[in-house]
């Protein structure tokens, strides 16, 4: 197997690695986000050190003859020990039976580790075998006992981590039951790897040469079933992200019409943001001006506040001049929706405060917008008719 089907994949998951690291960063007291910080740059780990290059640096750097075969041994059960107290993290449950659990995974592999190097140096490895030391050394004493525990411990993970998410998937819907597909079908993957090099060490044993099951098959299925696994495990919060910046990208465009209404209430320059900002930044941006602006109209916008347009005074607080129609506008549209809500609806307060609250408004803006007057080619008319066909628009 050519060394770029262990770099391609090592590549892919350290990248998809780095496009998670904003999130990590943002939220690592989360176990669920840790868990998935762990286990893809693990799998990365594992392709890296597997590549036949990568083998041979290692093995001269440490001055141990096949040194990386208990070291990719041990990384690919930690990723398997990982992978399981990921999912019994991401499925929740009692705390107390997590814990004990995830305890109990761990120091199993973690044993399954230090077994494996034992058995390493118990045994004789002289002869340095890049791609084939599975098979190559499957009948020497020591060797062959490493070799299979290393495979039988993959495969009970990589069974139970299967079962887990099938029977989960079959309880969920939506991405979260897609990505848990996904990961069985690795897991599938993954356990035709152990029973490719099962079946080619168990061909050693009597006299038969399989190895190509071993060297070419097994790492192939290997790699398919880690890259399915991590695009399991990231689909769903990667989908979610997706959702969650769809709607905050299409609440920011609603708020456009009450945002251009309140730029002319406001009594100083608005800030201006670059097109190119990030949508967070222009989105608070936005909802910061509607409530500056919001905060003016507040005593007309409370119940009991009157009729009439917004008064011309002076002194602290004062509108300006241009500022009445689209003040006016604002207050005919929060009593609409006050009006909708029944008698009685309630303060300012329980409207404005909820970004979802000012899009109602800025909806509420939008469709009295043409029934005011107030557009760009009705602004030569009198302030007073426009204030005041905005105040009675509702009535």
């Amino acid at each position: 197997m050519n060394s770029v089907y262990y770099y391609i994949p090592a590549l892919l998951l350290l990248v998809s690695f780095a496009l998670r690291v904003p999130e990590l960063v943002r939220h690592w007291r989360d176990p669920l986000v840790r868990s998935v910080g762990v286990v893809i740059p693990l799998g990365a780990v594992v392709f890296f050190f597997a590549a036949p290059p990568t083998v041979s640096e290692v093995n001269a750097l440490t001055g141990v003859a096949n040194f990386s075969a208990p070291l990719v041994y041990a990384v690919v059960t930690a990723g398997s020990a990982a992978v399981i107290n990921l999912m019994l993290t991401w499925q929740g449950g009692p705390e107390e039976r997590r814990r004990v659990a995830t305890l109990w995974c761990t120091g199993a592999y973690g044993a399954v580790i230090v077994v494996l190097f034992a058995l390493f140096f118990l045994g004789d490895a002289p002869d340095e075998r890049l791609r084939d030391f599975d098979t190559y050394y499957s009948t020497t004493p020591y060797l062959r006992e490493m070799i299979v525990l290393y495979l039988v411990a993959h495969a009970v993970a990589t069974a139970v981590l299967s079962v887990l998410c099938w029977r989960w998937a079959r309880e969920v819907v939506g991405l979260l039951r897609a990505g848990l597909v996904l990961i069985v079908a690795g897991g599938v993957l993954g356990l035709g790897y152990t029973a490719g090099k099962l079946l080619a060490v168990g061909a050693r044993w009597t006299d038969h040469d399989w190895d190509d099951v071993s060297t070419t098959v097994a790492p192939s299925l290997a790699a398919v079933g880690a890259l399915l696994q991590c695009l399991g495990f990231a689909l769903p919060a990667v989908g979610q992200g997706l959702r969650e910046r769809w709607r905050r990208r299409e609440q920011y465009r609603r708020l456009g019409p009450l945002w251009q209404v309140m730029r002319a209430v406001i009594p100083y320059e608005v800030v201006r943001i670059p097109p190119w900002a990030s949508l967070s930044r222009r989105h608070l941006r936005r909802t910061c001006d509607i409530r500056d602006g919001l905060r003016f109209l507040t005593p007309y916008l409370e119940p009991g506040a009157g009729g009439g347009e917004p008064a011309l005074t002076t002194g602290p607080g004062a509108l300006k001049p241009e500022a009445v129609v689209p003040a006016a506008l604002v207050i005919a549209a929060f009593d609409s929706l006050r009006g909708h809500a029944g008698e009685g609806g309630g303060d300012a307060g329980s409207l404005i405060d909820s970004d979802d609250g000012l899009v109602r408004l800025s909806e509420a803006v939008r469709a009295m917008t043409p029934r005011a007057g107030f557009a760009a080619g009705g602004r030569d008319r009198d302030e007073h008719d426009l204030a005041t066909a905005a105040r009675n628009a509702v009535w």
